[in-house]
């Protein structure tokens, strides 16, 4: 009877030599790709004075469209901050960064908050970016939501604001966030959807365009659904609750009151009694 073969024992030894330099190799090179994608930032300096006519998400969109068999159209009229109206700045920096003004490139309040709803809700729900971010998104990087990117876009927006200042930076942003397949500017998107130049846009214009910003492609500033009606209306109220806007005047008043004029912004009641 013969007898089974004893298995073959099975020895570990220390790495030595080229193994432990390979598997030191390993383990540095994704952590020298991910350092060399972080330190190499873009040069932002030219655009002190130089106005971009391309961005990066423009430059993924239309790809995307080639990709299926579609060519993306490419509208951008470009307006300085001086010819986009009032309302419109007003309205995109109270839905989309309110603090823009307060911060130095990211609102750290925000992307904390940001982090502890995407932490309970275990996905990248909630982005927290500044206008400024945005920015350097919309311009150098990409839609994805990779940690590393998103650590990249915080540092290209520290040099925005450190290189161009805050009314450029808005310019900037009003001129390339998208506002629509192939539509990209505030000037674009007046004509586009309301028949006028960026500088006549309304109060609720300017808070229908602002309202679709977070979701451009999904939504319409002048589709008048249950969700874009709600969302025009907290614009329009906190663009009121900041003093921007005027409070609606009251309705209904009492004829024999007499009338009510506005003079220097003071109400002045007018007597209905004869002299």
């Amino acid at each position: 009877m013969s007898l089974a073969p004893r298995p073959k024992l099975i020895y570990w030894r220390p790495l030595a030599g080229k193994e432990l330099y390979l598997l030191a190799a390993l383990l540095l090179l994704p952590l020298a790709l991910s350092a060399s994608y972080l330190l190499l930032l873009p040069d932002v300096s030219p655009l002190r004075t130089k106005n971009p006519s391309v961005t990066s998400f423009m430059l993924i969109n239309e790809a995307r469209a080639r990709a299926k068999g579609r060519k993306l159209p490419r509208v951008m009229l470009w307006r300085g901050l001086g010819d986009i109206s009032g309302n419109l700045q007003h309205a995109v920096i109270i839905s989309e960064d309110g603090s823009f003004y307060r911060h130095d490139g990211i609102d750290w309040e925000s992307t904390k908050k940001a982090l502890e709803t995407d932490w309970k809700r275990k996905r990248f729900a909630r982005g927290g970016s500044t206008i400024t971010q945005q920015l350097a998104r919309n311009l150098y990087l990409s839609p994805s939501k990779n940690p590393l990117r998103k650590l990249k876009e915080m540092l290209i927006a520290r040099r925005l604001e450190r290189t161009l200042g805050k009314r450029r930076i808005l310019e900037l942003y009003l001129n390339v966030a998208e506002w629509g397949r192939g539509i990209y500017g505030a000037e674009a998107a007046a004509r586009e959807y309301f028949d006028k130049s960026a500088a006549e846009l309304s109060p609720e214009e300017a808070a229908a365009l602002a309202a679709v910003l977070p979701s451009p492609r999904r939504y319409s500033p002048v589709r008048d659904t249950r969700f874009m009606e709600g969302q025009k209306e907290r614009i329009i109220s906190r663009m009121r609750a900041s003093g921007y806007l005027p409070e609606e005047e009251e309705e209904d008043m009492p004829e024999e009151e007499g009338d009510l004029s506005l003079s220097s912004g003071t109400a002045v009641l007018l007597s209905t009694a004869p002299y």
